[in-house]
This record gives C-alpha cells, structure tokens and sequence, in this order.
C-alpha cells in the first residue's frame, strides 16, 4: 500500500521537485500540495496523509505552527520541517511543536528523502487515525 505525502511550500518549484523526487519511490505518492500554512492544514483534514513536509518560512503562518495545529488533531502524524534556516534554536523549537524531523534544503532532497523513509517505515499515523 502506498503512503500518501502532503507538501506544504510556497515556493512552485520546490514543491515540483519534491513532487518528483518522492514519486519516484514505488512505495510513496504525493496526495496535494499546499501554498501555505492554513492551505496545508485544511488539506492535511481532506487528504489525511502518511506524513506531511512543511517549510519553515511560508505565507500567514510559519511551518512550526503548522506542526503544532497537526499534532493537536494528529498526534501520530510524522511531519518533517524542510528548511533553509537550519540551526540549533530551530530544531529544539521545531522538536517542541512536534516535529519528527528537520533536514536542511542545503543538505538536498535527497536528504529529505532519507527521512522521510525512516519515518514512513516506522509511521503510525495511517489514513484512519
């Protein structure tokens, strides 16, 4: 069974290429994308992904606010922070709002990716939580 991603970026072209990359997995589809943070929590409600990528710095409301609105309905749901603003102050605020993971853009996709699969792999969060 394949897991469903929800990427939540305001930048187009970063979210083509994550599209691309993920899809690449047999295993993974990409169920939407989100422009910004109340886009992704009103898709994560109708989609109700495996996992959800969110970036730090969107319109209206930051990544870390996203994480917090998720994990108040979804406790289980992994969501990794995907960000170019990496660094210790971050990831402790990011680990408190319940963020499973945070992977640096400059460190790639592919990096991402890694995550993502460690967190899929072990995800309790399915469709029907």
């Amino acid at each position: 069974m394949q897991k469903a991603i929800l990427i939540a970026d305001d930048n187009p072209a970063v979210r083509r290429a994550l599209r691309y990359l993920l899809e690449e997995d047999d295993g993974w589809s990409v169920c939407g994308e989100a422009v910004n943070g109340p886009d992704a929590i009103e898709k994560e409600e109708q989609l109700r992904p495996d996992l959800v990528i969110v970036d730090f710095s969107m319109p209206m409301m930051n990544g870390l606010d996203v994480a917090r609105a998720l994990k108040r309905v979804r406790p289980a749901l992994p969501v990794v922070l995907f960000t170019m603003f990496k660094d210790r102050l971050l990831e402790e605020e990011a680990f408190a709002a319940g963020i499973s993971a945070v992977v640096s853009k400059e460190s790639g996709i592919e990096a991402l990716a890694d995550s993502a699969r460690v967190l899929l792999k072990y995800a309790t969060a399915g469709p029907s939580n």
